[in-house]
């Protein structure tokens, strides 16, 4: 199955409010459960998902890893903006998972706003010792 990035209805709705900053907000990412399914009209912040993020443990804390390394690009190709972040990485101190999609949100609104998704379209599960990478982290609106 191919990846699917989702952005959020919400977080387009509070970018034309300008109540989001990409470049200066503190925006964080968390991963997801296996069952976990991304809806972009009802998962809007942070609390509407906070019951499938995996739980603190095996090398995973609850919303504490902040992205960095915001690079903006326009694509008048595409029609869209595109935000690509530096990968961040876990590693697990036993096993980790099964981890099925990640969630980016900006920490810095008020509400917490949910960003977008990326569902990977499987499943992974990460042994002890060995480190999961969010590759190719990116955000587009378009």
């Amino acid at each position: 199955m191919a990846v699917t990035i989702t952005t959020s209805n919400h977080a387009k709705y509070q970018l034309g409010l300008a109540a989001i900053n990409m470049t200066s907000d503190t925006l964080k990412i968390i991963l997801m459960n296996s069952s976990f399914v991304f809806n972009k009209d009802t998962h809007a912040i942070l609390a509407d998902v906070t019951a499938d993020q995996l739980a603190t443990g095996a090398g995973y804390t609850q919303d504490n890893k902040v992205l960095s390394g915001v690079v903006a690009v326009e694509d008048d190709t595409e029609d869209k903006a595109t935000w690509t972040f530096d990968n961040p990485t876990w590693t697990a101190t036993a096993e980790l998972g099964p981890i099925g999609a990640y969630v980016i949100y900006d920490d810095t609104t008020s509400d917490d706003t949910i960003l977008a998704c990326v569902d990977f379209g499987t499943d992974y599960t990460i042994t002890n010792g060995s480190s999961f990478q969010a590759q190719s982290v990116i955000l587009s609106i378009g």
